[in-house]
């Protein structure tokens, strides 16, 4: 059982938080009831709110329907005002802009081109809104007009500022091709910056609101003009300088530098002056042959003198295969052969100034109408050229074909760069250069082959054959002209395979053209060779003849060993030089044999025997006589005949001279110590009249006129 004290202090503790309880109840109500009162009155001040913003809803809205309909209404007021501003501003437009138009476009380009676009606002206005009125054919007759007048300038334009490029900035512009420098490129400046901008604006224009495309002929046909102008002055200006100066000069580009341009010789390229070179070398080194370049042998004294007479007749005979070569020809040839440059930079610069002017789907079509003057014309010059070259063939003058040659290579050279400027144009306008080629190939292949078989059959002209036996004008000619194919080798080798239907021909080009150069030089020289052999049958001495043969035969052995025809020889004949010292040696013995004549009079072979101390008979004396008298005369008559005779080459002159002095000197040495102290005769001094040393001076003087 629980204490009584104990359950008495529980209940205490009950009831006293029975009491905190009940309190905390009470505190309870009252602030429900406080807050239900809150309430309602919150909920009493919200309607009375909702019904206020009710009544000023209802206040508000039809004015603010009210004022939005005034708003549209200003809004459709101003528009239309506006509307009616703009489209009175048409019939006005007229009015505006016909001082402008009347005046036209010079100098105030900007503000005429404005007048412009509103006139053509006005034509469109009226078209859409009002055809009938008359303001639409105002407006009509004002724009023509202006676009007349935009016309106009473009032309004036065109035609007062473009100038003909002058020949000494064309050479400049092409000088750069041969230079192993990169260069800078030379500009070149057709029209004025301000112009240009203005006439592209103009062309612009035209093509966007004139619906006009007349001014691209305009275009055209004035840069055209300028072209074909241009390349005409560069040829006029290289004979002006050859007539005055001898040789075309080009300043250095002024504006590289700031010192006084320099001038500058014009490279030539393939201008061919060998033949007058080898002249003037001629002239000047003949006589030891140590100076200049000559790729020929040295002359000497009147043989000198008589190759100076045959050159020049075969640079200047019109019937010579050389005829006609002279500085008219090499400047002509020079100067097409610039033109054609000059054509494929211009034409470069005129396809990019136009550009900028012509619109891109016409630019291919009016630059092929653009070049068709100045490359027609560098086409007919062309073929005349080759007209010319066929002609001379017909007449047996084959300087021509070296005309040929330079044009022709640099054609070649420079078909890569006028196939890329060609590039879209027509067919017709392309293949104009490759027909040219392929006509400028056949007539120097036809050249080739007429000057080979005009070596063979050239006439063997007494009148024509060389007194001393020197080397013939044939000889010296077809060298000459051998020698010009040096420079020119791909060229001439092209000519011939050109010629050929062979698959070797497409399909190893290259050899098998230096094949057939080589083919065709062999064959020159052995047509040559032949002729020479007839011609030497015109001298009645066979010692004449074998110097002729022997000269020739030096004459074009040394030619070929100082030049490279020798290589090119070799290509296909292995044994061309060997064979030419086989003919050369073959002659000097048959030369040699003409001494027998006077050698035989003292052989040993032929004189008496007798024995020493013995008295002679008369027929032995008589015989020793003979034999002194036979070799005096003889040896008297071969000198004087044979020192007319000529050997140019030194060399092989003295080396002549040494063998037969050699030859007599023992044979008349071992004569004169058997038969000197032999009284034979009571006058010896009539029959032994020349010492052994005095007959090896004779021989000494053989070949020398001036001796």
């Amino acid at each position: 059982m629980i204490p009584p004290q104990e359950a008495s202090a529980r209940r205490r503790e009950i009831e006293d938080k029975l009491k905190q309880e009940e309190e905390t109840l009470s505190f309870i109500r009252d602030s429900l009831e406080k807050s239900d009162q809150l309430t309602k009155n919150m909920v009493s001040i919200l309607s009375s709110f909702e019904s206020r913003l009710m009544k000023l809803e209802n206040s508000i809205i039809p004015v603010h329907k009210q004022t939005e309909n005034l708003q549209r209404l200003q809004e459709n007021v101003e528009k239309t005002l506006s509307c009616l501003d703009h489209v009175i501003s048409y019939y006005h437009v007229a009015s505006d802009t016909e001082k402008i138009i009347r005046e036209g476009p010079t100098g105030r380009l900007e503000e005429y081109l404005g007048s412009m676009a509103k006139i053509q606002k006005a034509v469109e206005y009226f078209q859409d809104n009002s055809p009938d009125s008359p303001e639409l054919n105002k407006v009509k007759l004002l724009f023509e007009r202006g676009k007349e007048s935009l016309e106009s300038e473009f032309r004036s334009l065109m035609t007062r500022h473009s100038k003909v490029v002058s020949p000494v900035l064309i050479l400049d512009l092409i000088s750069g091709e041969d230079e192993l420098e990169v260069q800078e490129e030379v500009p070149l400046e057709h029209l004025p910056e301000g112009v240009l901008q203005d006439v592209i604006r103009i062309s612009r224009w035209l093509v966007e609101y004139g619906r006009n495309q007349d001014f691209m002929n305009v275009y055209y046909q004035i840069r055209s003009s300028q072209l074909d102008r241009s390349i005409k002055g560069l040829k006029e200006h290289f004979r002006k300088s050859s007539s005055s100066s001898g040789v075309p000069y080009s300043p250095a580009i002024p504006n590289k530098r700031k010192d006084t341009p320099t001038k500058k010789p014009i490279k030539r390229p393939g201008t061919i002056r060998k033949a007058q070179n080898l002249l003037k070398q001629y002239s000047q080194h003949g006589l030891d042959g140590k100076k200049g370049g000559s790729n020929l042998i040295p002359l000497e004294g009147h043989e000198h003198d008589f190759r100076v007479k045959h050159l020049s007749e075969a640079l200047n005979d019109k019937h010579g295969p050389l005829a006609g070569r002279d500085d008219t020809l090499d400047v002509e040839t020079d100067a097409y052969i610039h033109c054609v440059s000059a054509f494929v930079r211009l034409a470069q610069s005129e396809y990019q100034l136009l550009m900028d002017v012509i619109p891109e789907h016409h630019q291919k079509k009016t630059f092929d109408s653009l070049i068709q003057d100045a490359l027609d014309g560098l086409m007919l010059e062309g073929e005349n050229i080759v007209s010319a070259a066929r002609k001379a063939i017909i007449r047996h003058d084959f300087s021509a074909v070296l005309t040929v040659f330079p044009i022709l290579r640099h054609l070649k050279q420079t078909k890569p760069e006028f196939d890329q400027v060609l590039q879209g144009t027509a067919a017709n306008t392309k293949n104009k250069l490759p027909g040219l080629i392929t006509s400028m190939e056949t007539v120097g292949a036809k050249a080739l082959e007429d000057f080979a078989d005009n070596i063979k059959n050239d006439p063997d002209k007494e009148y024509n054959m060389p007194k001393d036996g020197t080397v013939h004008e044939l000889t010296s000619n077809a060298i000459l002209f051998l020698q010009q194919l040096l420079d020119f080798q791909e060229t001439a080798g092209a000519m011939l395979a050109s010629q050929e239907t062979s698959s070797a021909a497409t399909s190893y080009s290259s050899e098998f053209s230096k094949r057939l150069l080589s083919t065709y030089i062999c064959k020159v020289l052995g047509n040559l060779q032949l002729n020479l052999l007839s011609k030497s049958k015109v001298y009645e001495d066979p010692a004449l003849s074998a110097i002729f043969l022997h000269n020739n035969y030096n004459y074009i052995l040394k030619a070929l060993e100082k030049s490279e025809l020798i290589q090119l020889v070799a290509v296909t004949q292995k044994t061309a030089e060997r064979s030419y010292r086989e003919h050369i040696e073959q002659q000097i013995q048959t030369y040699q044999r003409s001494w027998l004549k006077v050698t035989d009079y003292i052989a040993e072979k032929n004189l008496p025997v007798f024995q020493p101390g013995v008295k002679l008979r008369d027929k032995e004396r008589q015989m020793i006589k003979e034999r002194f008298k036979g070799f005096n005369d003889g040896l008297e008559e071969l000198c004087k005949i044979q020192k007319a005779w000529a050997i140019p080459d030194m060399e092989q002159r003295d080396k002549i001279r040494q063998a037969q002095k050699n030859i007599v000197r023992e044979t008349y040495g071992a004569f004169l110590h058997r038969y000197g102290s032999v009284p034979f005769t009571k006058n010896p001094e009539k029959y032994i009249k020349y010492r052994v040393e005095q007959v090896g001076d004779m021989i000494d003087r053989l070949f020398d006129t001036s001796a």
